[in-house]
């Protein structure tokens, strides 16, 4: 049972770290958008991975299977003469994580509200706050442009958590992720890089009562895009984290993380007002230790 717990443990300081990267491996979250404009999507993901513990925990061939659905609502608008844009996110998940220990099967299923999401972002140069006519005529007449922008996302304590359970869709702590990204555009080709900090609060709520607290954890990541017209794109992304070494009970634990992070998407309208898009994000861990994993989501959104 020891060592079921340190296993179960492992796997859930492994698994906290994927969602939140590949969320930030979402493209043309600086892009320039109308202000005044409410955008409303949802959307469903589909993961799989495998995860690697030390072999030391006697837990072989551990691996998760996730379904997610997600609502999403943006909001844009004009501060200090400036294009910001405020976003909020809930997802609603169901899991199942088994493995082998000692050579026999286990398994552990949760389902249950996530973390909410909260973003607020703001193009500190370039992207000028404009209305849709005058937007729409701005786009036209604009084939190269960079856009500079600052961000910040709170991760909110809201899921589903119980505190005499080791694995959980919760996170029982706040997360703060400083953001900071660059867009250039020329003719159809955009690139687009963010470079993220990742800091978290600590869960005092551990697995009756244990204290646990995690280093900052640093991502930077890029994404190229081509628009083959209004409203239809496709793109390649690419990321990388590294740190995110956990604290037990002041115990340092070995589990710095560090991924490789992948996706291709392609988005394009259904009317004027509707449109969808398809991607594939993949995690693949650099250490001995970590979570590697596929995902495939759709979704669905609209504006006015």
């Amino acid at each position: 049972m020891k060592t079921f717990i340190r296993g179960c443990l492992f796997l859930q300081l492994l698994f906290f770290a994927w969602p939140c990267l590949a969320d930030e491996l979402e493209p043309k979250r600086w892009s320039h958008l109308p202000i005044d404009t409410n955008f409303i999507g949802t959307g469903y993901a589909y993961t799989e991975a495998n995860i690697a513990l030390d072999p030391v925990l006697k837990i072989e061939d551990g691996q998760m299977e996730m379904h997610t659905w997600a609502a999403k609502y943006i909001r844009t608008f004009a501060l200090f003469e400036k294009t910001a844009r405020i976003d909020f996110l809930q997802a609603y998940q169901k899991g199942r994580w088994s493995g082998l220990l000692d050579g026999v099967p286990k398994t552990i299923s949760r389902s249950g509200w996530s973390d909410t999401l909260i973003r607020f972002a703001i193009n500190l140069y370039g992207a000028p706050p404009l209305q849709s006519k005058e937007y729409a005529a701005y786009r036209a007449k604009t084939a190269v442009e960079t856009i500079v922008g600052a961000g910040l996302s709170v991760q909110l304590p809201t899921g589903a958590y119980m505190d005499d359970k080791l694995i959980n869709l919760g996170t029982n702590r706040f997360t703060f992720r400083p953001q900071f990204g660059v867009v250039h555009t020329r003719g159809k080709w955009s690139t687009e890089t963010t470079g993220v900090v990742e800091i978290s609060s600590c869960n005092n709520e551990f697995f009756n009562g244990n204290k646990l607290k995690q280093d900052p954890l640093y991502i930077i990541h890029g994404h190229l895009i081509y628009t083959f017209r209004p409203g239809v794109w496709a793109g390649a992304s690419a990321g990388y984290d590294y740190g995110g070494r956990s604290t037990l009970n002041g115990t340092r634990k070995d589990d710095r993380k560090q991924n490789l992070l992948w996706a291709l998407s392609f988005g394009a309208p259904i009317t004027r007002q509707l449109g969808v898009k398809v991607a594939y994000v993949g995690t693949r861990t650099q250490e001995n230790t970590g979570i590697e994993s596929d995902t495939i989501t759709i979704g669905i959104s609209a504006f006015w």
